[in-house]
């Protein structure tokens, strides 16, 4: 990961003081709510519904054994005793007191950690895929691009105050495993004519109100090109984006609005006239950046372990568990671990301090100190030696984190809801946890199969249901709260939003609805066909029918 040097301590450091003083004009009634607003979200501090939400970027999903130890200590300290990880690669303490708020980011500080930028109309933390430089069908690793993307956006004069909020995720890799086309900006590493790599660009993308997959802008752009090309883009949707209607102000609507073609004309013309040299990075910082990003030292370890290969003949709930949260690594002899935070009971994504204690001392024993996070709301040992995976998941076993779900229907996303946000129309978790228990079964899930599944509270679409392959949003009807489901949707390669399929169903309805839907995906596939697969091939009518009879 990226180090901070003298300059970045002092900038933060000097945030804090800042924000330190802002809070205590607030609190002595200096300040108005209304003036303070701007002030605290450029913070990543939230007014929820019953306490103050701060939201904590974690870059490109990266975390250090110290960086989750002092995650842990803020959580017991000025918290409730745990984090919420997002579908951001965030985390979010929702119990913080607002007079508490300076002595947090001071103590992020010192672990080289912050909040800024993690709201407001400005350019978000840039994710990217969790398994990079681990991954066996990775082209190049995304993260230093990611951090280039960072350092140039934090507190860019031009970019400081968009028409609406603007992420952007890279993946290197041949499976999107960062979700690129829901994105504003979606960069994808892909190899150039010449053998060269550089970047496929993908904009409009985006979830709430209204949802887009995102459209190629450019089918190959040089790396050496990036920050103009994507300064073009934010120019041109900071010139012509609305700024009269909220719910109009994401690029995507502008995108769509113009067409892509004239969009691109738009982009185009104004990257001709750039002055690239006075925005591209040097050649020099490029590889100064990148010299953070080298691969970890891996000792060589045996491909192949003779116990590991035993204990999963011998044992069914280890084998399940190898199956779904081993995956292959790109130096034989390694693997990358998921560590669920989707144990039937559990709020998706919520961490305990105890938890974050307990992955840290992971990470120095087993995963060569990094641990990441991922958009799906659990966290990762990318560097796992094959022969130490039997002591990590006695160890997990023995803490209550190894749940074998990962990719399966348990493995659900899910927002905060009602519980927690003032922008909810419905509970989320609640329904979330009685969709687990009602599939914690480990067979009945293989049975399933891979599926994804997304829950939201509201349109905003938090919990990303449009591109859940099922999908649930909670609505309020008159003052009761509804669930609306889609199917179809996916996240990853030939993306797509799903499509409403019907009525929606009150809260204790929902989870036999969820059991009508993949009983009827069960009995209408092909062999070795995945729910998407299924519902391309079948479309809605036999789920319809499933659900709702002849009406």
């Amino acid at each position: 990961m990226y180090r901070y040097d003298e300059f970045d301590h002092a900038f933060v450091n000097e945030r804090v003081a800042e924000f330190r003083d802002q809070v205590e004009r607030r609190l002595a009634g200096q300040l108005t709510e209304e003036e303070f607003r701007p002030l605290r979200l450029r913070n990543g501090l939230y007014l929820q519904l019953h306490a103050y939400m701060l939201r904590i970027a974690v870059p490109y999903g990266v975390l250090s054994p110290r960086q989750l130890r002092q995650l842990a200590m803020i959580g017991r300290k000025w918290d409730r005793g745990y984090g919420h990880f997002t579908t951001r690669q965030n985390l979010q303490f929702n119990w913080v007191k607002l007079v508490d708020i300076p002595d947090v980011l001071a103590a992020l500080a010192e672990v080289e950690m912050h909040c800024i930028q993690t709201s407001g109309n400005c350019v978000r933390n840039v994710t990217a895929d969790p398994y990079a430089a681990a991954a066996v069908d990775e082209l190049e690793d995304p993260r230093a691009w990611c951090e280039i993307l960072r350092q140039w956006s934090t507190l860019h004069p031009e970019f400081s105050w968009l028409p609406r909020k603007f992420k952007i995720a890279i993946s290197g890799a041949a499976e999107d495993r960062a979700a690129t086309a829901f994105h504003d900006i979606g960069l994808r590493i892909v190899r150039g004519p010449n053998g060269e790599n550089g970047f496929r660009v993908l904009v409009g993308g985006g979830m709430g109100r209204t949802p887009y997959v995102g459209q190629e802008i450019k089918s190959f752009l040089p790396k050496e090109h990036l920050l103009s090309y994507i300064e073009s883009i934010l120019r041109v949707y900071n010139l012509h984006g609305r700024r009269d209607n909220i719910h109009k102000a994401r690029i995507k609507i502008l995108v769509n609005a113009l067409g892509i073609d004239k969009f691109r004309e738009d982009v185009e013309a104004d990257w001709e006239a750039t002055h690239k040299d006075a925005i591209d990075l040097p050649e020099d910082e490029k590889r100064r950046i990148m010299s953070y990003f080298a691969p970890p030292e891996l000792p060589e370890r045996p491909a192949r372990d003779e116990a590991l290969a035993a204990r999963r003949e011998s044992d069914p709930a280890f084998a399940n568990w190898y199956k779904h949260n081993v995956l292959p690594h790109r130096v034989p002899g390694y693997a990358s671990v998921v560590i669920s935070l989707k144990e039937p009971g559990r709020t998706p994504g919520d961490a305990s301090s105890d938890t974050m204690d307990f992955v840290a001392d992971l990470t120095e024993r087993f995963g060569h100190n990094e641990a990441r996070v991922n958009y799906t709301q659990n966290l990762i040992l990318p560097h796992v030696a094959r022969a130490d995976i039997l002591e990590l998941y006695e160890a997990l076993a023995g803490a209550g984190c190894a749940t074998g779900n990962n990719e399966l229907l348990g493995d659900m996303i899910c927002c905060p809801g009602l519980d927690y946000c003032n922008l909810a129309n419905a509970r989320s978790i609640p329904i979330a946890k009685e969709i687990a228990k009602r599939f914690e079964d480990p067979a009945r899930q293989e049975e399933i199969g891979k599926l994804r599944l997304n829950m939201s509270g509201c349109i905003n679409a938090c919990g990303h249901h449009h591109s859940g392959n099922i999908g649930i949003l909670g609505v309020d009807k008159k003052g009761t709260e509804l669930y609306q489901i889609t199917l179809g949707g996916n996240p990853k390669d030939s993306a797509s939003v799903g499509t409403i399929i019907g009525p929606g169903f009150r809260a204790e309805a929902v989870p036999q609805a969820i059991d009508t839907i993949v009983d009827t995906y069960i009995d209408n596939r092909h062999e070795g066909e995945s729910f998407l697969e299924t519902w391309r091939r079948v479309g809605a009518a036999p789920f319809k029918e499933a659900l709702y009879g002849a009406r």
